[in-house]
């Protein structure tokens, strides 16, 4: 695979964030039968949502009100280059804010766009604000 081909799934990552920060679903290279899981999703990961329609309104509609900062981190690409994993970090708009550290896996297509996603986080500072400190007491 060449160098144009890791440049292509890495611009599919990018966006997404890109999408993400600016609070601008478009941006985003979703494939038309695009499939995502993601454990606040409905159905959250063991169920995907197929097609980006479906995605715009199921997952996407409550984005924009939720996030403020989103900072990639780094990005890792599989040895085919189909895929790749972008470590990010994102500012959750709760009361008080949260942090959350993600690493959102991409499967992109000879076209470029996102076909399969799959993100990887630990949902309790949005379900359950105030888990760690109350783990942390005796």
């Amino acid at each position: 695979m060449s160098n144009a081909r890791r440049d292509q799934i890495r611009d599919a990552a990018l966006a997404y964030f890109d999408g993400l920060r600016e609070k601008d679903f478009d941006r985003i290279p979703y494939a038309e039968q695009v499939e995502l899981r993601a454990p606040l999703a409905p159905g959250g990961v063991e169920q995907p949502l197929v097609g980006r329609e479906r995605v715009r309104a199921e997952w996407w509609a409550p984005l924009p009100g939720l996030l403020g900062r989103v900072e990639v981190v780094d990005l890792y690409y599989n040895d085919s280059l189909t895929g790749v994993v972008g470590e990010a970090t994102m500012e959750v708009l709760l009361d008080p804010p949260v942090w959350l550290r993600v690493a959102d896996r991409f499967i992109v297509g000879a076209d470029g766009r996102i076909e399969q996603q799959v993100n990887h986080f630990d949902p309790r500072d949005v379900t359950n604000p105030g888990w760690k400190e109350q783990a942390a007491s005796p």
